[in-house]
């Protein structure tokens, strides 16, 4: 004979309030069932059909006990005591047994069974059941013991499915979900997440064996195998390391020594790893959620730095298993495990100084580690070392003239320059290994540089000894730069603004121009004479290369020296002399600084909405340097300079074009606390003196000299300095401060004057910044046109000497390269506009119906498939100028031009993406939508 059921409260409550508005005037339950308090009595209320009867439940096991139970209740509860109570009767005793007496006074006339599925269904309000929860009473007894008790379990609808009724389990229980959803969606990073609530696991822990069976079944069905153990590990009270666990896992067995690590890991796990067949899912179900939430700690918003802050504890938790267990040395330089990217920048840090080759492949380990964007800062850094070999590895370039010099600082050595910058703050782990190895790198660095800045200062020497505005030697100098770079802006009744950021040298320029929108600015150069690489502007300062000498000639468009009112008066005077009585209004710090309410002053929004040419001065940078702010500080960003930000936006805002310029750069003071200045005669600042030159001393002389009797001694070693110590210093010989950059950008293509040209992103590092792998941007020999570092030293035609020598110059800055190859018929983009289709789409399509439209697509093609299928708009458009010489103005129109004509039938051969900032070319849809099975 099977046992009858055991009932608890909740199912006598249903029970009653299904049956006793049925039974009005009755006031005793037969039910045959045991109670689970069983022997004992239990009083409670129920509300019933509106109303709240009290209840009394009494367990007997014999006929004598019911019928005492009875007597003493109709006594005790009387019409005058309580006469709506109940007494619930429950025990073992058969119905057969029972008198008709006792039987004329019960509900029915007889024991009533208790049917859990029939109350589970009504608790939910359903009509039917599903037939597999009629037999698993763990589930009935489940959902009647947790029935929620703030409005009951939801509505289920005519079925309760099994499905339903454990997912409304689950969130009632463990607060996995929420009982008031329909559903629950219910994956691995759902279960994970779960495992690190504070209570969820332990909640779990506190059920009953078989409920916590049941569950578990469930969710590895649902989930996968992985949720068995991550449960097990909960009722051992460790849920909360599951996801270490899994990591460890994964480490351990991906390792070489994956069985000895296994032992290990047997400790770790203990009894919630049931064999070793349920450690690989595990492990990877924990990694495939720590990938996901990885790829959360590298996007942005608010949720950015939780969302790191939680992938580290985790795995920080897990290095911390990892010793305590002895793991370490098996599980090596992991590739998802805090200590392995520290174990892959040790091998890095190791290999600094050998040749390039092994440091390029320990990058790359680095860079594989999904920990690298999460600890973003020590891999960028890791990629500036990097860079810095592949520079120090490679030829040094002659310094061929002052020209050269200045030109090979900006598109080169400049960068350098930043990379020691960068390295110079410092590894964000603190690692003294590694800062170690950067220390020994920037000495390198900075060694090389100084042999570099040696050899321009004496080229220096011999070119101030006849340099002139009439005779430059080759070079821009600054007091052309305004005639140069600004006045070809204001033809045709342009405006441009000219922001000059006193004390920018090359490195801060390069970042700051690196930050600019592309998609609102677009940076253009001079074209330069054939054969030569079109590359940024850069001029040489007066000497020294102080603020009140060269910032005076460059406003002035002429060597002057003196403050503020010269260089207003300055200025205003150059442009009504350069175009015809123009307007032109300068502002300097104070002047350009809105009132409260204004972030720019009303005055300088007024001269913005003229005719009149704008010029901004700037001295945050210089600033900075003279009251120590800086310090080491390699990084510039746009906002870091006060109101820059502000004043590019009301540029684009009233279509000006902006020229960005220094007076003179910069060294920064890396020199060890208490390290003195040089005891000199003479002494006129920081980096400059009259005398005799001494050790790391250059003297020069001329026109260009503002000093008194024309003569200075000027240093060219970075560490020099005659006074106190400051964050940065200029007036020096080295190509930092006498380089002065000039950017020029444009908000709209219209705005291009003749003879210029826009400069892609592409071209502006020098190859070893990007990589020889061209990893970062084309490299020169895929792209017509990409930048390449400078020769050295500079191959110059007989011409181009005679010019030099003349003091004549068709275009500063301009370095003789071989002229870019024309477009190889052979190639792809040669293939394809040769094809039929490609020539019944042209028909269709404005400008491009001639052999150039032909040659200017072919061209841009070649460099995208060179360059793996995505460039920037300005690069795709050089390629085609450099291959046509027809200039395109506008390289987002070009790409749209370029998308009318291959995207046959909607088919997305070629698209913008990243809202207009790279055109992407699919090969393989290129390929067989024009060239099908043949090409």
């Amino acid at each position: 004979m099977a046992p009858r059921p055991v009932v608890g409260r909740r199912a006598i409550e249903v029970l009653l309030q299904a049956e006793l508005p049925q039974a009005e005037g009755k006031r005793l339950v037969l039910v045959d069932a045991a109670y689970e308090d069983r022997g004992r009595e239990t009083d409670f209320t129920v509300r019933v059909d509106g109303g709240t009867r009290r209840v009394r439940v009494s367990d007997q096991e014999s006929l004598l006990g019911i019928a005492d139970a009875w007597q003493r209740h109709r006594t005790e509860t009387g019409p005058d005591v309580d006469g709506d109570g109940v007494l619930v009767v429950t025990g073992q005793v058969p119905a057969d047994q029972l008198g008709w007496d006792l039987r004329a006074h019960a509900v029915r006339h007889r024991p009533l069974a208790v049917d859990r599925a029939e109350i589970v269904k009504q608790l939910f309000g359903a009509t039917d059941l599903d037939a597999r929860m009629s037999g698993e009473r763990w589930l009935l007894d489940a959902l009647l013991e947790a029935e929620p008790v703030d409005g009951g379990w939801p509505r289920a609808g005519a079925v309760l499915t099994r499905d339903h009724a454990v997912r409304a389990l689950l969130a009632q229980r463990l607060r996995l979900g929420d009982t008031a959803s329909d559903t629950l969606d219910l994956d691995a990073d759902t279960l994970f997440a779960w495992s690190r609530t504070p209570t969820g696991p332990g909640a779990y822990a506190t059920l009953v064996p078989a409920e916590r069976d049941g569950l578990a079944e469930w969710l590895t069905q649902a989930v996968g195998p992985a949720a068995a153990t991550l449960m097990a590990l909960a009722v051992d009270g460790r849920g909360h390391q599951a996801l270490p666990l899994g990591a460890l896992a994964a480490a351990a067995l991906s390792s070489p020594s994956a069985e000895a690590s296994g032992f290990a890991l047997g400790t770790l796990f203990g009894q919630a790893l049931s064999s070793f067949d349920d450690l690989r899912p595990f492990a990877n179900a924990a990694t495939g959620v720590l990938t996901r939430w990885i790829a959360q700690a590298e996007g942005s918003g608010p949720q950015r730095a939780d969302a790191r802050g939680r992938v580290l504890d985790i795995l920080g938790h897990a290095d911390r298993l990892a010793a305590e267990a002895r793991l370490g040395p098996l599980i090596g330089a992991d590739r998802l495990l805090p200590s392995g990217y520290r174990a892959r920048l040790h091998q890095l840090a190791g290999l600094l100084d050998g040749p390039a080759g092994p440091v390029e492949a320990a990058l790359r380990e680095v860079a594989e580690h999904q920990l690298s964007t999460v600890y973003a800062g020590s891999t960028e850094t890791a990629d500036t070392a990097v860079r810095l070999v592949r520079w120090l590895r490679s030829p040094l370039p002659a310094v061929g003239s002052v020209a050269q010099g200045v030109h090979t600082h900006m598109t080169s050595t400049g960068w350098v320059d930043l990379a020691v910058g960068v390295l110079a703050e410092g590894d964000d782990s603190r690692d003294t290994v590694v800062s170690g190895a950067y220390e020994r790198l920037i000495g390198a660095a900075r060694e090389r540089r100084a042999r570099l800045d040696e050899a321009f200062a004496d080229r220096l020497a011999v070119w101030t000894e006849g340099a002139s505005t009439q005779a430059p030697g080759g070079a821009l100098l600054i007091e052309n730069v305004l005639a140069e770079a600004a006045a070809p802006l204001a033809r045709g009744g342009g405006r441009p603004l000219v922001l000059v950021l006193d004390g920018m040298s090359a490195d801060v320029a390069v970042q700051l121009a690196g930050e600019l929108d592309r998609r609102v600015w677009t940076e253009i150069v001079p074209k330069p004479r054939p054969g030569a690489e079109a590359t940024r502007l850069a001029a040489v300062s007066m000497l020294p290369s102080l603020t009140k000498i060269s910032r005076t000639s460059l406003l002035c468009g002429q060597p002057e020296e003196g403050g503020q009112d010269k260089e207003r008066a300055g200025f205003s005077s150059f442009w009504k002399r350069r175009h015809r009585g123009r307007g032109a209004q300068l502002f300097h710090k104070g002047g350009y600084e809105g009132p409260p309410g204004h972030r720019l002053a009303p005055e300088l929004l007024q001269a913005l909405a003229s005719d009149d040419i704008v010029g901004v001065v700037l001295n945050t940078i210089d600033d900075a340097l003279a009251d120590g702010r800086e310090g080491a500080r390699g990084r510039w960003r746009l906002g870091d300079i006060t109101k820059l930000p502000d004043l590019l936006n009301a540029a684009r805002d009233y279509g000006r074009p902006v020229v960005l310029v220094s007076d003179h750069g910069h060294v920064l003071d890396r020199t060890p606390r208490g390290h003195q200045p040089t005891a000199a005669h003479g002494v006129g600042g920081a980096r400059w003196r009259t005398g005799t030159p001494g050790d790391g001393e250059v003297a020069v002389s001329g026109p260009r000299v503002k000093t008194p009797g024309g003569r200075a001694v000027l240093p060219w070693r970075e560490d020099l300095r005659y006074t106190a110590r400051q964050a940065g210093y200029h007036g020096g010989a080295s190509l930092a401060e006498v380089t002065v950059p000039v950017i020029v950008l444009v908000p709209s293509a219209d705005l291009i004057p003749d003879g210029w040209a826009l400069l892609p992103a592409e071209r502006v590092a020098p190859n070893w910044w990007r990589g020889e792998d061209g990893s970062s941007a084309p490299s020169s020999d895929l792209v017509p046109g990409a930048a390449a570092d400078a020769p050295a030293p500079v191959a110059m035609d007989a011409s181009s000497t005679a010019k030099e020598e003349t003091g004549g110059r068709p275009h500063a800055n301009t370095v003789a390269e071989p002229a870019a190859p024309p477009a190889d018929p052979a190639g792809l983009g040669g293939r394809i506009v040769g094809t039929d289709l490609y020539r019944a789409q042209r028909e269709f399509v404005r400008g491009v119906q001639d052999a150039k439209g032909d040659k200017a697509v072919a061209a841009a093609l070649d460099a995208l498939v060179a360059a793996g299928g995505k460039l920037s708009p300005g690069a795709v458009a050089a390629a085609a100028q450099a291959a046509t010489g027809r200039s395109q103005r506008n390289p987002e129109r070009f790409a749209t031009v370029l998308e009318r004509l291959l995207n046959i039938d909607g088919y997305p051969v070629l698209q913008l993406v990243e809202s207009g900032r790279t055109v992407q070319l699919n090969r393989a849809l290129l390929e067989e939508q024009f060239l099908g099975d043949g090409g």
